[in-house]
């Protein structure tokens, strides 16, 4: 039986270009800016990625909700898209695990969604005009004028310049055990893992390897850090202009200064270069989804990777180069995007600090990446050796 809504919806960009369709999920109103993603599966994972608040997300591929959603796949405690896009809706979900249907997950998180939009055409406009500033309004929200409509949804803030970590973040610190993860023994490793949108499968990656895992709140200081008794530090993926991260970036200088190993991945890619004295820029339409193929320069191997960003880091792709911030001494860009050669990863040459743009967690995707943890451990391990002699 067909329980979805027919209500009508639409779907505007700030540009003028409007897509009719119905409703799915919530009914009523949602602005925010217009991504797409490509992944053919794992569509309860990119629902609950922190990283896309206030984001409204266009599904590439066709057919979503098919196998309906569980509890035991979300990556965070909720959903966080602003909208949700789509083109053919599942009538009915048919999957062993499936607890429940997706369209009734949209409707108890509020997230407004629309279906029957032509999402191929609709993806071809934002790779050509970018991520743009977009609603939906559904019920009676949708019989508003067209010209209403689009002034809505254009005087809402753009994305660049917004500072969002506060929102998704842990209010709490809490920690993540080796022990509950598969490792045995006593832990390798501690680990301060700043959240500043932290998908739930990364912390559990790092205890898998033996590290107890301090997660901290966005606002951690290294006084916390340090208080937990790290021996390296860890920050996350997560929503927003890094350009407006300023005490991160200090934060993340200071780890530097003290000589911990660092590891940051997306949002903590972004917050290394900044801290490094690089400056960052927005893309055009972003990476989202996970097939997106990067090259690691020292192995020539090609990864295929989970991303989820927007902006990027704005650093030399050739050579070992002085860090604009000059005490940090050499870096060099480890990895590059092969779509578009978009920096993909930094690595510190003179300290121990490194970061990749993308998901080695890959929950759900390619796990081509999954190495990287290892390195992390690696770095800590090197720490440690140099620290007894």
């Amino acid at each position: 039986m067909n329980s979805l809504s027919n209500l009508p919806a639409v779907l505007v960009l700030e540009d003028g270009r409007i897509f009719r369709g119905r409703s799915y999920g919530a009914v009523g109103s949602t602005l925010g800016e217009a991504v797409f993603t490509t992944g053919m599966t794992g569509y309860q994972e990119t629902l609950t990625d922190p990283s896309y608040a206030h984001q409204i997300v266009v599904q590439t591929f066709p057919h979503v909700g098919n196998t309906g959603v569980n509890s035991e796949d979300p990556e965070s405690k909720r959903m966080w898209p602003s909208g949700y896009v789509v083109r053919d809706a599942a009538r009915r979900p048919s999957n062993w695990r499936s607890e429940r249907t997706l369209d009734e997950d949209l409707v108890n998180y509020g997230i407004v969604g629309i279906r029957n939009v032509d999402t191929r055409a609709l993806t071809r406009h934002l790779r050509d005009a970018g991520a743009m500033k977009s609603g939906i309004f559904s019920g009676e929200e949708a019989n508003r004028s067209d010209a209403e409509l689009v002034a809505l949804v254009s005087a809402q803030p753009a994305m660049a310049g917004r500072n969002i970590s506060a929102e998704v973040s842990v209010d709490k610190a809490y920690t993540v055990e080796p022990a509950d993860h598969g490792f045995t023994g006593e832990p390798l490793h501690t680990v301060a893992a700043v959240d500043l949108g932290m998908k739930s499968m990364t912390p559990r990656r790092l205890a898998e390897r033996g590290l107890r895992v301090h997660v901290l709140p966005y606002n951690a200081s290294l006084e916390d850090i340090k208080a937990t008794g790290a021996t390296g530090v860890f920050f996350s993926n997560g929503p927003g202009d890094p350009a407006t991260a300023t005490k991160q970036v200090e934060l993340v200088r200071s780890v530097l200064d003290a000589g911990m190993p660092y590891f940051g991945i997306c949002f903590g890619n972004q917050i290394l270069g900044r801290a490094l004295g690089f400056d960052t820029y927005k893309l055009r339409f972003g990476h989202r989804g996970i097939n997106q193929p990067v090259m690691d320069k020292s192995t020539g191997r090609v990864e295929i990777t989970s991303q989820n960003h927007g902006f990027a880091v704005d650093a030399p792709l050739e050579g070992a180069v002085t860090a604009p911030v000059a005490r940090f001494g050499r870096v060099e860009v480890s990895h590059f995007s092969l779509n578009d050669r978009v920096v993909e990863g930094l690595s510190c040459l003179d300290i121990p600090a490194f970061s990749v743009q993308y998901h080695p967690e890959a929950a759900s995707g390619p796990h081509d990446a999954a190495y990287l943890f290892d390195r992390f451990v690696s770095a800590m391990n090197s720490a440690a050796d140099k620290d007894s002699k």
